[in-house]
């Protein structure tokens, strides 16, 4: 633990201005016009892994952007650990609500501003980090693979074939993955689950083009209103999805595990305050720590229609759009609940309007063991870098990747994240503190080192 601690302490300015210069990058996977961006980053990715020691390493490409692929095999009888991540981030809009430019990282009270300062590049780079301690320490004590993709934030298609086509390449006995969160550094966690995910795009449509208010407001009717209805009707008065046969693969957690879930800290008070809202919402029945790790939800993350520029221009406009996510939770799978949004939503449109459901991407749910050695090794390495044991806990993000891992490859993961769920993740001013950088460092050679003896 000492030499770890040295380490860190020795080269830590250029650990964190190493970070920093793959902050810069505008590595926005879901805009076309960030693509010379994207793949820069996956060469700087590449290159750091060179460095930190990684043989056969290679960026390889997709039909989409590409994928950064590095190993070291030291015994081919030692277990192989394969770490994934994502260089990847989400749209930075909107920009105006950044305190400072988003691929500008900017340090603030120990924490670093920056687009994906914690979703994902923070996180996949200190494995990068670790992975140059060990190296330079020789204290490596497992073979590692690692696999760092370019489209995680839209969905990974590419990467489904990637896995698939190379399946000797990437033989494994775990997959090790940073890219969630942790209750807090005072109480460490570990999460055991993600919940799934289908996102779709739904588009209705009125007249055949917009309409002057005046002139026909009040005969024909609204796009833009009649979405909003359509919308609001997804859920009732206890907000209980309304979409038939939406729960009935739900699986339902006994009275015990809900004991556990809830014994978890949480501060309502302290939750609100950090929101700046008044009070909670969502699904009757159910507490925070429920309803966001174990319930699935229906999410309208987008909605447009009409004029929205500056000023005036009364129009009754001829569509209205909105994008939808739904989270899934064990036994859902997406492409069941698309299908039955879409079956739902074509349904309840009023014959005044024509609806389209046009959806994006998916992914599954899934829960990890909390039996295996990788798990334990997880649980010891965090209870020597942290002074105290994590808490298991449910995630409510998705990582469509993970059940590919498990289906293909026949692995199971480990998700051993170090972000905080105040971190604002797809928002703007997204941070990462810099303690949690560093202590992420710190303990995962710790991991490898429990996995390599407990795997004797």
């Amino acid at each position: 633990m000492q030499e770890i601690k040295q380490y860190i302490e020795d080269h830590k300015e250029r650990l964190l201005n190493e970070l920093f210069d793959l902050l810069r990058f505008p590595s926005v996977s879901a805009d076309p016009k960030y693509k010379e961006a994207v793949i820069k980053t996956a060469e700087y990715t590449a290159e750091k892994l060179r460095e930190a020691g990684a043989d056969n390493v290679e960026v390889c490409p997709t039909e989409g952007y590409p994928i950064v692929y590095g190993e070291k095999i030291i015994d081919s009888s030692k277990p192989t650990v394969l770490v994934y991540g994502h260089y990847d981030v989400q749209p930075p809009e909107p920009l105006e609500l950044w305190k400072t430019p988003p691929f500008e990282p900017t340090v603030r009270d120990g924490k670093i501003y920056a687009r994906g300062a914690c979703d994902d590049k923070g996180q996949f780079y200190m494995h990068v980090k670790a992975f140059e301690l060990m190296m330079r320490t020789n204290s490596l004590p497992c073979n590692i693979k690692f696999m760092i993709e370019g489209e995680e934030e839209v969905g990974s298609n590419n990467l489904g074939i990637f896995v698939k086509e190379n399946k000797e390449r990437l033989k494994a006995d775990v997959v090790l993955i940073s890219d969630t969160s942790m209750l807090s550094m005072e109480t460490p966690s570990l999460e055991t689950g993600l919940r799934g995910l289908s996102y779709l795009e739904v588009e209705v449509v009125g007249p055949n083009r917009d309409l002057h208010s005046g002139v026909y407001g009040g005969a024909v009717a609204n796009p833009a209103t009649i979405l909003a209805k359509m919308i609001a009707s997804l859920h009732d008065e206890n907000n209980h999805i309304t979409i038939p046969g939406f729960y009935d693969d739900v699986a339902e957690l006994s009275a015990e595990e809900r004991q556990a879930l809830n014994a978890a800290p949480y501060d309502e008070e302290e939750y609100k305050k950090d929101l700046d809202i008044a009070e909670v919402w969502g699904e009757k029945g159910y507490s925070t720590l429920e309803r966001t790790g174990t319930r699935p939800t229906l999410e309208v993350n987008g909605i447009w229609s009409g004029y929205i520029g500056e000023g005036a221009k009364t129009v009754l406009p001829s569509k209205a759009n909105a994008k939808i996510s739904m989270r899934l939770v064990p036994n859902q799978t997406s492409d069941k609940i698309t299908r039955l949004f879409t079956e739902h939503f074509t349904r309840i449109a009023p014959p005044y309007v024509k609806v389209k459901v046009t959806p994006h991407h998916g992914g599954e749910p899934v829960v990890t063991p909390t039996d295996s050695i990788a798990y334990q090794a997880a649980q010891k390495a965090i209870t020597e870098a942290f002074g105290v044991p994590p808490i298991p806990t449910r995630g409510g993000g998705s990582i469509p990747i993970v059940a590919l891992f498990e289906a293909e490859l026949g692995i199971k993961t480990v998700l051993m994240g170090f972000g905080l769920d105040s971190d604002a993740l797809h928002s703007p001013n997204e941070k990462y503190d810099i303690f949690n950088y560093y202590k992420g460092i710190e303990t995962i050679p710790l991991f490898y080192k429990h996995y390599a003896e407990l795997s004797k």
